[in-house]
């Protein structure tokens, strides 16, 4: 293994800044709580599984035929960085729209003040925002979208991408990340939308009546209510959550794919 490594050293290090790229704008694996020594030994396998796959061939006359490095080399990693934080970014906006939805409902349901640090996300979160991001993230990781993501999705992108087609394909790059933000925001009013059109009905319901009875002293009375009701429509709507959950990672790994041919010249 390190005889390989050492025989192909320049190709082997533009994988591996690919890859560790790609860990370190990854939810979960970008969490400050995994060493980073472990994020670089994670990259350096993932980089040794694929390089028999990739294809730098456009690399070939900016590597020294005796493996030294030059300044055209530097600008190559730093390219290769750039898709692999490109690639984690777009997948750190599927999983910002579970967390999104969360803080659109946690106000009305009487949670917008328990916001702490998420350590996923690496940001002041309510609570909903990260009950739904862990469950999305038990889902992307039980169905197994973790493995495509690394043995489809990164070793496709090493067929179909590089810093030269990155940088002929900017204009596509940026249309599709302005896109993916507005996915974002889409999802996120979905998801959100059957709880907070419930409790907005409830409110006003709270307030017609508060108004007939003021000695019943119901706006006192509104936070558990708001709460158990928020908590059963969570469950009773879980399966669908799950579902929807499902299909946007679907959609997303879907688009990116497209986004990797089209860059790289296909369709």
């Amino acid at each position: 293994m390190i005889d390989n490594i050492a025989a192909n050293a320049p190709v082997f290090l533009l994988a591996a800044v690919r890859c560790f790229a790609l860990l370190m704008t990854l939810p979960l694996f970008s969490m400050k709580t995994i060493p980073r020594a472990a994020k670089i030994a994670l990259a350096g396998y993932m980089a040794y599984i694929v390089m028999p796959q990739v294809n730098f061939s456009a690399y070939t006359r900016f590597i020294a035929s005796d493996g030294g490095f030059s300044l055209d080399y530097i600008f190559l990693l730093i390219g290769e960085a750039m898709i692999g934080i490109i690639t984690g970014f777009y997948i750190t906006i599927i999983f910002s729209a579970f967390s999104t939805a969360g803080q659109f409902f946690a106000f009305q349901m009487g949670f917008s003040a328990s916001e702490v640090y998420d350590s996923m996300s690496q940001v002041e979160n309510p609570l909903m925002g990260q009950y739904l991001n862990l469950i999305a993230m038990l889902i992307f990781l039980q169905t197994h979208w973790f493995q495509k993501l690394f043995l489809g999705g990164l070793v496709s992108s090493f067929h179909s991408i590089t810093v030269f087609s990155l940088i002929a394909g900017r204009d596509k790059l940026v249309h599709f990340l302005l896109a993916g933000l507005t996915d974002l925001f889409a999802d996120a009013l979905v998801i959100s939308l059957p709880i907070m059109g419930t409790l907005l009905l409830v409110t006003v319901c709270l307030g017609v009546l508060s108004k007939a009875a003021p000695q019943m002293n119901l706006l006192s009375e509104s936070f558990p209510v708001m709460t158990l009701l928020s908590f059963f429509l969570l469950t009773a709507l879980m399966p669908v959550l799950c579902d929807f959950f499902m299909r946007a990672f679907n959609v997303g790994f879907t688009k990116l794919g497209q986004l990797f041919m089209q860059l790289g010249g296909g369709v």
